[in-house]
C-alpha cells in the first residue's frame, strides 16, 4: 500500500491540530474542571469555595434520591436501547425485503432521524397530552387513563416511547448498509442450505451483522443516557416535582436549578466513570462474539 508523503515531518500534527484543539476544549478541559469542582462547595457566583474532599461523592452515593434515580436510568437505558436496536433491525429486514417503492419506504423511516430531541419531545408531549393527545384518547378506550407529566409511569412511558421514536431511523440506517453490504453468494448459499427465514437469520444474517449491532449498541447507550436530555426536559419541565429523571437531568437539576455545584460536578464525574467502566466491559466481553471476517 502507498504511504503519503508529508513534505515536513511537522505537516501532520498541523493538520490533526484542529481536532486536537476541540478534544481539549470540549472534553478534556470541562472533565478537569468538574473533577476539581466536585471536591469543593462553591458559591454560585463565584465569590469562594470551601474544600471539603470526597464529602460530594459520599452525599450522593448515601443519598435516597440519588439512587432511586440511579436504578431508573438503568432501567430507562436498557429498555431503551434494547427497543432502539431491535425495531430499527426489524424494520431494515422488512426493508431490505421491499422490491417495489423501496426509495419512499426508507425515506418515511429515515426521515424521523432529522427531527432534534428537543422537537421530538415537544412531539411527543402533544402525542401524550391530557387534553388534546390522540395517543392519550387511545388507550382511554382500554381503561387506562394517562396523565404525563403527574403520574410516574406514564410519564417513564412517554419518556422511553418519544425516545425510542427519534432513534430507531439512526439504528435503521447502519442495518439497512449492513444487511445490503452481506454478499448475494452468501444468502443464497443459505437459502439452499436452511428453508427457515428465521434460522439463516440467526446463523448467518445476523452474525454477519455483529460488527454493526456491536456499534449501534454503544452508540445507543450513550444516546440514551446523555442524548435524551432534550427530550427529558420537554416531558418534565414545569411538571411534578415526583417525575422520573436520569442522572444526566439530575446534574443538570443539581447545578443550574439547585446551584449546588460540588454536588453537581461529583454526580457528574461518577457518571463519567461508570460509562467509562460499561464501555470498558462492552470492549472486553461483548467484541469477542464480534465477527469481522
Amino acid at each position: 500500500m502507498k504511504r503519503v508523503q508529508f513534505s515536513s515531518r511537522f505537516l501532520p500534527y498541523l493538520f490533526l491540530l484542529p481536532q486536537f484543539a476541540i478534544i481539549v476544549i470540549f472534553f478534556y478541559w470541562p472533565s478537569a474542571q468538574a473533577i476539581h469542582s466536585s471536591f469543593f462547595i462553591e458559591d454560585p457566583f463565584g465569590f469562594g469555595a470551601s474544600f471539603v474532599g470526597f464529602s460530594n461523592y459520599t452525599d450522593a452515593l448515601n443519598s435516597s434520591e440519588y439512587l432511586k434515580v440511579a436504578r431508573f436510568t438503568i432501567a430507562y437505558s436498557l429498555i431503551v436501547t434494547f427497543l432502539t436496536l431491535s425495531l430499527g433491525l426489524l424494520l431494515a429486514l422488512k426493508a431490505d425485503a421491499v422490491i417495489r417503492g423501496q426509495s419512499a419506504y426508507r425515506t418515511l423511516l429515515i426521515v424521523v432521524y432529522a427531527i432534534a430531541p428537543p422537537v421530538a419531545g415537544l412531539i411527543g408531549m402533544m402525542f401524550f397530552d391530557q387534553h388534546i393527545g390522540p395517543f392519550v384518547k387511545f388507550v382511554s378506550l382500554f381503561g387506562w387513563h394517562m396523565k404525563v407529566g403527574i403520574n410516574y409511569f406514564d410519564t417513564a412511558f412517554a419518556m422511553v416511547a418519544v425516545a425510542v421514536w427519534n432513534q430507531i431511523p439512526y439504528n435503521f440506517i447502519f442495518f439497512l448498509s449492513g444487511l445490503q453490504g452481506i454478499p448475494a453468494s452468501i444468502r443464497e448459499a443459505a437459502a439452499i442450505d436452511c428453508k427457515s427465514g428465521t434460522r439463516r437469520f440467526w446463523t448467518v444474517i445476523l452474525p454477519l451483522l455483529t460488527p454493526t449491532a456491536f456499534f449501534l449498541l454503544i452508540i445507543n447507550m450513550t444516546y440514551s443516557l446523555f442524548d435524551t436530555f432534550g427530550v427529558i426536559d420537554v416531558i418534565v419541565k414545569d411538571k411534578a416535582a415526583n417525575n422520573p429523571i436520569t442522572l444526566v437531568y439530575k446534574v443538570y437539576l443539581d447545578g443550574f436549578r439547585g446551584n449546588d455545584l460540588g454536588a453537581s460536578s461529583a454526580q457528574s464525574v461518577i457518571l463519567m466513570v461508570v460509562v467509562l467502566v460499561l464501555t470498558l466491559i462492552q470492549f472486553r466481553f461483548i467484541e469477542r462474539r464480534v465477527h469481522y471476517g
